[in-house]
């Protein structure tokens, strides 16, 4: 039987239907807004793999070339590897549902979204959020809780659920929100400095209008859900419990005195190791359990000192930031580079400028377009101390880059006041929280070395939270083990006047609003005092450029000349790119870009171009090079596509019979511009120069 739901949402109709497609998965749902479908399953083993100590869930969001009328390019002509955007997406629903399933639900889910048709106004990716709580609401795997996704945008001040890409151009605020009734669990974004009370209530708003959509999810799933499997709960017998809490309690305090983080993990690994021993002879059932009952200690023991001695694992107060160093120039043959070390978690980051030639071409669901500004994360193994495999960009670490990335993109100039193209690359040679906000100090830092004239420095800080019965307690620059005992890991950059970036994760049921505005407020002291610590590394751009960057300069020609310095098959434009060695960029309104690292090359280029488009003039001597030779005359070329006629009677004083008796083809000839009439046609004479004998 087919199910079909649909309500008004801010003006535009948003419906779900089930029951039609996908029939054999454990839950489908098609959601449409616009002109824009999504269908979304989910599909649950039905037996554990008690192999794991995690949950293994998967999220796939897969963009279908045909839903935009288009042919994927490439040999194959069919769907690759995802691209960017789709794991960001895929990123974005899985860290929206991750959180709500029950911890000993240990089944392997997999979530597959796939975009059936885009309108190019309506985004797909808040859809595939909301469609994946609907898909497991409808099937028989055991979540219940349903959240949904909007997107939230500001354009002249008024807050707008949605917001098409055409209007998104314009907004200072992209700002996606998922949530179930009580609490928002994830959020991300980027902002044009917007206010902290202004992303609060960009927050509340979202909220509500998302409370609308969980409305639509419970009636269909009234009307069309399958009855939910029970949990298999393993229970442990007590005395295993009391056995590692005996063994493990008072090392653990000691362990979690110790403020290196390696030294740290050493240790805990050594008692996981020792107290897997003793479990192997006592309760041979429940080894794979150790470790689980090891951090619920670790957990208590954490959270009661912050609760009771508002003192963290290394010994800081609540609101403290990590020591902070940073240093530019570190790299001597880079366009800009910086070093931002806080605590245990060091960046390297570095700027490359390019041209336009050196854009990236993207190709999206909205269309293609051109993009001069990146930034490229990598996350090695030795950051954290292991050995892993090299096996291409993780989606972390892309997940990571393109926070990064959203949070400085306010700050960069114009194009047109910058025709830089830009590269940041950031390197964390350390890890132990928040590598992404690191990067974005890392990034202002390179970007001003580079010369780069940002608008404003950018800072960035992640927020945790850690609740207990009713009261919450905010951490300042979280630690990485912080971020996996506490309830909240909140990222926001921004810069002393406002947020550009932020990310939220939640664990818990329900933050208040006085809480999440304690939170931004904390983080906005904690990033001016680190943006006072960069100031006195540099505190502006450098005013000139490396000396190994290039050198954009500019020239102008008509329109119709352009065709005469790229030449046939290009050849022309080659040829002046080889001999100068700049390299050159022609712009369809005749605007010429000329880039090198070297003033002569620039120069060079510079004057070969300005001989291809210079007009002859009346009076002017040249030398030409005869193209063809006709009874009354020869056509003589003096410059690149400019011709004359030399005629018979100007080749010289005395009569001739034949043109060929006194000149060859490709022979070269000096010619005085006689005159050169309205439609551009030249009259050259050769005996003009020539003394009379």
């Amino acid at each position: 039987m087919v199910y079909y739901e649909e309500l008004e949402l801010d003006g535009k109709k948003y419906s779900i239907e089930t029951g039609k497609l996908a029939k054999q998965a454990d839950g489908a749902a098609v959601l449409r807004l616009g002109d824009t479908i999504v269908l979304v399953t989910a599909v649950g083993a039905t037996e554990e793999n008690e192999d794991l100590s995690f949950f293994p869930l998967t999220v796939d969001y897969r963009e279908k070339a045909y839903s935009v009328g288009k042919i994927p390019g490439g040999f194959f002509k069919r769907e690759g590897r995802p691209s960017e955007n789709e794991i960001l997406s895929a990123r974005l629903i899985d860290r929206s549902i991750r959180p709500l399933f029950d911890e000993d639900f240990k089944n392997e889910v997999q979530i597959l979204v796939s975009v059936l048709s885009a309108d190019k106004e309506n985004d797909p990716d808040v859809l595939g959020i909301t469609g994946a709580s609907i898909a497991l609401i409808l099937s028989d795997i055991p979540f219940t809780d349903p959240i949904a996704g909007v997107r939230v945008g500001m354009i002249d001040g008024e807050l707008v659920l949605n917001p098409p890409f055409s209007q998104l151009e314009n907004s200072d605020l992209d700002l996606v929100i998922s949530a179930t009734h009580d609490s928002i669990v994830m959020v991300e974004g980027e902002a044009n400095e917007i206010s902290e009370s202004d992303m609060l209530e960009a927050l509340k708003f979202g909220h509500e209008k998302i409370r609308e959509l969980l409305q639509l999810q419970t009636t269909l799933g009234e009307k069309a859900g399958k009855t939910k499997r029970e949990i298999v709960r393993k229970e442990l017998p007590k005395d295993f419990g009391k056995m590692i809490s005996e063994n493990a309690r008072k090392e653990l305090v000691k362990i979690l005195d110790l403020k290196d983080k390696k030294e740290r993990q050493r240790a805990l690994k050594s008692l996981a190791q020792d107290l897997t021993l003793k479990a192997e002879e006592q309760y041979p059932d429940y080894v794979s359990n150790v470790r689980d009952k090891i951090q619920e200690i670790e957990k208590e023991i954490v959270r009661n000192k912050i609760v009771k001695e508002g003192k963290r694992i290394d010994d800081r107060g609540l609101d403290d930031i990590r020591q902070v160093t940073c240093e530019v120039g570190v790299l001597p043959r880079v366009h800009g580079s910086a070093l931002f070390t806080r605590g245990q978690t060091q960046a390297l980051a570095t700027t490359t400028l390019g041209t336009k030639m050196d854009e990236q071409k993207m190709d999206e669901l909205e269309g293609e377009f051109w993009k001069s500004y990146m930034l490229h994360y990598n996350f090695p193994p030795f950051s954290v101390g292991e050995i892993r495999p090299m096996r291409g960009t993780s989606r972390r670490e892309i997940g990571h880059g393109y926070l990064a990335e959203r949070s400085l993109k306010p700050a960069l100039p114009a194009d047109g006041v910058f025709p830089y193209t830009i590269r940041i690359v950031s390197d964390i040679l350390e890890s132990n929280g928040s590598s992404s906000m690191a990067t974005v100090c890392a990034g202002t830092l390179s970007l001003m070395d580079a010369g780069v004239p940002l608008k404003t420095p950018i800072a960035g800080i992640a927020m945790g939270l850690i609740k207990e019965k009713d009261d919450f307690y905010t951490l300042t620059d979280i630690l990485g083990d912080e971020d996996h005992l506490g309830d909240m890991d909140f990222k926001v950059a921004g810069s002393a006047k406002g947020i550009t970036g932020f990310q939220m994760d939640v664990k818990l049921k329900g933050i208040p609003a006085d809480v999440m505005a304690d939170a931004l407020e904390k983080a906005k002291t904690a990033r001016i005092k680190i943006l006072e610590v960069m100031n006195q590394a540099i505190d502006k751009p450098r005013e000139d450029l490396s000396p190994y960057a290039p050198r954009i300069s500019y020239m102008k020609v008509a329109i119709d000349q352009i065709g005469l310095i790229i030449g046939p098959g290009g050849k022309t434009i080659r040829d002046i790119t080889e001999k100068s060695g700049a390299t050159i960029n022609i712009e369809d309104d005749g605007t010429i870009i000329i880039a090198t690292t070297e003033e002569e090359a620039s120069k060079k280029a510079r004057e070969m171009i300005e001989y291809l488009i210079q007009e002859p003039v009346p009076g002017q001597t040249y030398v030409g090079k005869v193209k063809k030779i006709t009874n009354f005359g020869a056509f003589v070329e003096i410059l690149p596509g400019k011709e004359g006629l030399l005629h018979i009677s100007e080749i010289e004083h005395h009569r001739i019979n034949r043109v060929e008796d006194v000149l060859k083809v490709g022979e070269e000839v000096e010619v005085k511009v006689l005159s050169i009439d309205g439609n551009g046609k030249l009259d050259l004479s050769r005996k003009a120069l020539l003394k009379k004998t």
